[in-house]
């Protein structure tokens, strides 16, 4: 296994608008991305929205939810701006397909669930999807189902990957305690072991490839350890690699998930700054980041 020789921490001179793809001023939402989230089991809406949202707040195009059945009125009640495809038990995997075809980038797993109609729907989205064309973050239960489904791991090459330690763990067959006494480590296993961009989170989150390049993010605070966190963060990093790829000087695949870790902390800061640490739930991240994206309390 390579290891990186040093780690850069995030500190970037501009604002984080300024290095996001430039936007033109005549343009439709087709030029800014189009991200389906393959996001929420029967009753885990929330983290379908909370992905979602965060898509559209990074500032992607049109973002699409293919979730269960159940999550279908909640979802165009709470984000009508979203499109809202459904599944139900048996799914219909050509529908998931369709979907995809369409998609400029993917994210899949949080609030997934860890069910064989879960699985099924990971196993045809990753025997499909060429993440060389249209970049993919698996998140949450997409990884979990991996760990407990070894076969679809070969799948993962190319893809972004946002572990926390117990995910961490069960993908590197360890313990999380070995993991959380290096970091730097645990990312850059993951990303060599697997050929992903892995985004190690923490206190101090680490994003790594593998190689000789890798980022460790010295924002952020304790209330960010919160329900529907990591949800956002995975629905950041989706929008900017969306926008990234209708771009004609796209992002590398590092550099979007290091930049997306990098917002979502400077998001967190801001709204625990306004309501601190103690009250900072999820919603309330994605509430700064306009703020974060205009420059504003930076």
């Amino acid at each position: 296994m390579n290891s990186p020789k040093n780690y850069t921490e995030f500190s970037f001179d501009k604002f984080p608008s300024e290095l996001l793809p430039k936007r033109k001023e005549r343009s439709c939402k087709g030029d800014f991305g189009r991200v389906l989230c393959i996001c929420g089991s029967s009753g885990m809406a929330g983290a379908a929205y909370l992905c979602a949202k965060a898509c559209y707040r990074t500032g992607a195009g049109l973002v699409e939810i293919f979730t269960h059945e159940s999550n279908r009125i909640i979802l165009q009640t709470s984000l009508p701006e979203a499109i809202v495809s459904t599944y139900t038990d048996e799914p219909d995997t050509s529908a998931l397909l369709c979907s995809l075809e369409k998609a400029d980038a993917v994210v899949v797993g949080c609030g997934l669930g860890i069910t064989p109609t879960s699985r099924k729907l990971l196993s045809t989205l990753l025997r499909a999807i060429d993440t060389e064309k249209t970049p993919l973050v698996l998140d949450a239960d997409a990884l979990n189902l991996i760990s407990r489904n070894p076969s679809l791991s070969k799948y993962m090459k190319g893809a972004v990957i946002t572990p926390h330690f117990a995910e961490a763990s069960r993908l590197l067959r360890c313990d999380v305690e070995s993991l959380m006494l290096s970091p730097e480590k645990a990312a850059n296993e993951l990303a060599d072991r697997f050929g992903a961009i892995a985004v190690m989170k923490d206190h101090s989150t680490i994003v790594s490839d593998g190689g000789e390049r890798a980022y460790r993010n010295k924002g952020g605070n304790s209330g960010m350890a919160t329900g529907g966190s990591g949800d956002v963060l995975a629905g950041i990093i989706g929008g900017i690699l969306a926008e990234s790829a209708r771009s004609s000087v796209p992002l590398s695949r590092l550099d979007a998930a290091s930049l997306g870790v990098y917002i979502h902390s400077l998001a967190g800061d801001i709204s625990a700054e306004r309501l601190g640490e103690y009250s900072l739930m999820a919603s309330d991240i994605i509430d700064a980041l306009p703020l974060v994206l205009r420059g504003v309390n930076l």
